[in-house]
């Protein structure tokens, strides 16, 4: 398999975990960002892809089959920064994270963030944006998020995979923009939000529809997808940013395996498939502890469901 790197540390703990339920399977996962994963599925140089923003239905129809997205587990992007003093609690506004990313807010200490973070010292330095370079997933659920934000995003970049980005530093995966900032002083990027923990990086509460400033945790990327739970699409695609619950962190995704639904090869479908089975039971109990959401129980049980559509062999 190929693709997302944001859901990669809760794929490669899985598809080693597994090891140990069947001694005969063995996953190998390359983490080339979302846009790698579903070309790779559609040219049928892999056996299943990962995306964190769904297939288009354009892209749907120029896959050789169907395809199946199988929600795995929910992340969060957050906003991780690099400044000498500030190794906690920024605070950052809709308006502010769009009006940054298109170079509208080019200072640490612009009017906006000192009116968002009182008593914070701000330093009057350049703010460095830096943004995926790859076709990457987390950065459909970013800009999705701030298309439906900022109109004055939606007219200039809009929502995609890769888009055109005013201003910023280009880093590949996950890995590379948690690199970057790291390594740059003053520097502010997008990330999933295990990538900003394991490298001990800050990351911003974000203003959500309903007025409240949340972190990413597993208790508001959950509270973020309760409403999608309880109106889930037979096909699974699906948004959950800019939810509109109390508690919900507002940039916040599913994310996919993308699974052909007939398998020619009969021992890996049925592995596949196994595999599958095994992730909405025991694999999600893996979740939490890499700052991961398991999924809610009605959409494993529609999933569940699809799965078993799945035709092995012939």
């Amino acid at each position: 398999g190929a693709g997302a790197t944001f859901p990669y540390p809760m794929y490669s703990k899985w598809f080693s975990a597994y090891t140990q339920v069947d001694p005969t399977s063995r996953f190998n996962y390359q983490s080339i960002g979302s846009g790698g994963g579903i070309k790779q599925i559609t040219d049928q140089t892999v056996d299943f892809g990962a995306t964190d923003g769904p297939m288009s239905d354009e892209q749907l129809r120029a896959a050789p089959g169907h395809i199946l997205h199988v929600p795995t587990v929910m992340g969060a992007v957050v906003l991780t920064y690099n400044v000498e003093g500030l190794a906690t609690g920024l605070k950052v506004t809709p308006e502010i994270t769009a009006d940054i990313f298109a170079g509208r807010i080019v200072k640490w200490n612009d009017a906006a963030l000192v009116a968002a973070n009182p008593g914070v010292a701000l330093p009057p330095r350049d703010i460095v944006v830096v943004h995926r370079s790859d076709g990457s997933g987390t950065t459909y659920v970013f800009t999705d998020y701030l298309t439906k934000v900022s109109p004055e995003w939606q007219k200039a970049a809009g929502r995609g995979t890769a888009v055109n980005w005013p201003v910023g530093l280009g880093g590949k995966g996950n890995e590379g923009v948690t690199g970057l900032v790291k390594q740059t002083p003053n520097a502010l990027g997008y990330v999933e939000l295990v990538y900003a923990v394991q490298n001990k990086l800050p990351y911003a509460d974000v203003r959500n529809r309903a007025g409240a400033f949340v972190q990413a945790n597993l208790e508001s990327v959950t509270a973020a997808a309760a409403a999608a739970a309880a109106n889930m699409p037979a096909d699974f695609r699906v948004s959950i940013t800019d939810a509109a619950a109390p508690g919900a962190y507002p940039i916040s995704s599913f994310t996919w395996l993308l699974i052909p639904t007939r398998i020619a090869n009969v021992e890996k479908g049925t592995a596949i498939k196994q595999f599958l089975g095994w992730m909405l039971t025991e694999g999600q109990k893996l979740a939490p502890a890499l700052g991961y959401a398991p999924l809610p129980a009605g959409v494993i049980t529609m999933e569940q469901q699809a799965i078993g559509t799945i035709q092995v062999g012939g």
